[in-house]
């Protein structure tokens, strides 16, 4: 005799008839059962046997519901594969150019040549105003882009 074909004929212990009087108890407390109604269902709550015994004491009754009344959950469909990463197409330009260019000439034409213009002004404006000193930022950022690579103003991977 197999007892997992139908949930309902399943037999409840103590811990189950406990939680079922304590979850009446609460619904009595806000005012979904009379009192009268309460100890009925109570009384039937301990003498339970089955999860179907349990079920109709919270038919007509929102949630809370007893844990082991509540449907298990269904999976989940089988999901459509992930759409292909495409990866963005190479740039037109050289990191080894852009890298030279930070070195030779260290106030941003690097920068200016990979579409960064933005930081190709703050690298030169640095530069300038700092009567040199400031050539060590571009050309750090030269040796970086030798060394890694880098990425044009769309994003793009540069070339070797």
């Amino acid at each position: 005799m197999r007892g997992d074909s139908d949930p309902e004929i399943l037999r409840i212990g103590t811990a189950e008839r406990e939680e079922a009087c304590r979850l009446l108890s609460d619904h009595l407390s806000a005012g979904r059962l009379q009192p009268l109604e309460y100890e009925d269902r109570v009384t039937t709550a301990l003498a339970a046997h089955t999860r179907a015994d349990i079920r109709p004491l919270f038919a007509d009754l929102p949630a809370p519901r007893p844990v082991f009344l509540v449907p298990p959950l269904q999976p989940w469909p089988d999901l459509p594969p992930a759409p292909p990463v495409i990866e963005p197409a190479p740039s037109e330009r050289s990191y080894v150019v852009a890298g030279l260019l930070q070195i030779v000439l260290p106030f941003g034409s690097g920068r200016f040549y990979t579409g960064h213009t933005e930081l190709a002004v703050a690298q030169l404006l640095v530069t300038l105003f700092t009567l040199g000193v400031g050539a060590v930022w571009p050309l750090i950022d030269g040796i970086m882009l030798l060394i890694n690579g880098g990425t044009d103003a769309q994003g793009r991977p540069l070339r070797e």
